[in-house]
């Protein structure tokens, strides 16, 4: 495990030595936060000034989170064998480089491609963060995943109105290569002070009725092996799907309902409708992630996502309903967002409590490789609006697959984890080669 914890202190590591590990990750994914939730601004001027579909350019933004999911694994495998520096610095670079190469574009080709570096590199930043915060706090791995996911949900809160007007006053091109050259090299930067911690460095897992954990370490091999895995698998993308869809069509949304520019004003602010539902949003979709996090670490996962998850889908119908009003625009997107972004927090730490800590970056990296296969379903999202002329059967659908989502949680997902977890005091934990090593099974 060279590098891997080299700088760290012998012994139980401080509380504010933790935080500081968590505070770092969490700096990092502010910084790739523009790289996803950005997107949407560049779309517009993007089509304007090439003139293509906007769905085949809305394949950037699939690519992207394609990229940025479906790699985490192997990059899970590196952070988990030599440690998270080398990897978050290696992702800054290469979120960097992705949006130089989409300031220079000209082809759909080349966003293509720039996005497609971007994703590699936001999704080795994102990765490794959240799997460094399940390691670093297993007695609060709901909040700290949750913290951690919220610096890439409202990340780019502060940047929504800076990039507009840079957009507006500098061009699309200007906007890419500065911002990606700024937000690459501060990762870069604060790389270097990452760690992971040793074996008694961090506390026993928590002890909760509500909070079902392992005591068994699975390998990634056999965590892919799972049924249980398979279903965190499918509800993590039917309700990541609308989300996304949200995400990556905000603008045009707004933009077809002829309300993207509209003045609207709510707690003595005026901005557009566009510029205030896309601030509004990042912030509610930062703070979700710790707040359903931290109530997941009390009341327990699947409790934690029937909730979520039925808001989500009453939120979407509701934005369906009645978002053609700019300041219902404004309020119910910001309700889907707040409702959707803990996604970020409750599968990774279901998982990790599911599958153990000691691979939770690999483990964690393969569900969230689901966040990538539901960007398959955004430019499905979008032929649907060409053909149809409206947004409505995209509303709807996500709306049910959310409810859907909801009720499986707690009707399906809970007794069978229950049982899952149970059963796995009974079986061998793996060795290193694929060999069986049998435990001692804990008194209870």
């Amino acid at each position: 495990m060279v590098g891997n914890t080299a700088t760290l202190p012998s012994g139980r590591a401080s509380d504010g030595y933790r935080w500081m590990q968590l505070a770092i990750g969490v700096v990092c994914m502010v910084m790739i936060a523009n790289y996803q939730y950005g997107w949407t601004f560049f779309v517009p001027d993007i089509q304007k000034t090439f003139g293509w579909d906007r769905a085949a350019i809305q394949w950037a933004f699939t690519l992207f989170v394609l990229f940025e999911t479906w790699l985490v694994p192997i990059e899970g495998w590196f952070v988990d064998k030599y440690g998270p520096k080398v990897v978050v610095l290696l992702g800054g670079v290469l979120c960097a480089v992705g949006w130089v190469i989409n300031a220079q574009a000209t082809t759909l080709g080349g966003y293509y491609l720039g996005m497609i570096v971007a994703g590699i590199g936001a999704g080795g930043v994102y990765g490794t963060c959240v799997g460094n915060a399940l390691k670093w706090f297993p007695d609060k791995r709901g909040l700290a995943a949750g913290i951690t996911a919220a610096g890439f949900g409202a990340g780019s809160a502060l940047t929504v109105a800076p990039i507009q007007a840079m957009i507006a006053n500098s061009g699309f091109q200007s906007t890419f290569f500065w911002f990606g050259i700024g937000q690459g090299v501060v990762i870069v930067l604060l790389s270097i002070l990452l760690a992971a911690p040793r074996k008694g460095q961090v506390p026993e897992a928590v002890a909760n009725a509500n909070i079902i954990q392992t005591r068994r370490n699975y390998q990634p091999g056999e965590v892919a092996r799972q049924p249980i895995f398979w279903l965190m698998y499918f509800m993590f993308v039917i309700v990541g799907a609308g989300g996304l869809m949200v995400t990556a069509n905000l603008k045009p949304i707004a933009t077809d309902w002829k309300i993207d520019n509209v003045p609207v004003t709510l707690v003595g602010l005026t901005m557009t409708a566009i510029t205030f539902s896309a601030t509004l949003d990042r912030i509610l979709n930062g703070l979700t992630r710790p707040f359903f996090g931290w109530i997941s670490d009390m009341i327990g996962r699947e409790n934690t996502m029937f909730v979520a998850f039925g808001l989500e889908g009453i939120g979407i119908y509701l934005l369906y309903l009645y978002g053609h009003d700019p300041v219902a625009f404004v309020l119910l997107s910001g309700f889907v967002f707040f409702a959707w972004g803990e996604i970020y927090s409750l599968f990774p730490s279901t998982c990790t409590d599911t599958f153990g800590s000691k691979y939770a970056a690999t483990n964690a990296g393969l569900l969230y490789t689901a966040k990538g296969t539901a960007a398959l379903l955004v430019p499905v999202a979008n032929y649907l609006q060409q053909s149809s002329g409206s947004w409505d059967g995209v509303f709807l659908w996500a709306a049910g697959a959310n409810i859907l989502a909801s009720v499986l949680a707690i009707g399906v997902l809970k007794p069978w984890r229950k049982r899952v977890v149970a059963n796995a005091l009974d079986l061998p934990e793996m060795g290193p080669a694929g060999t069986s090593r049998m435990r001692a099974v804990p008194a209870e």
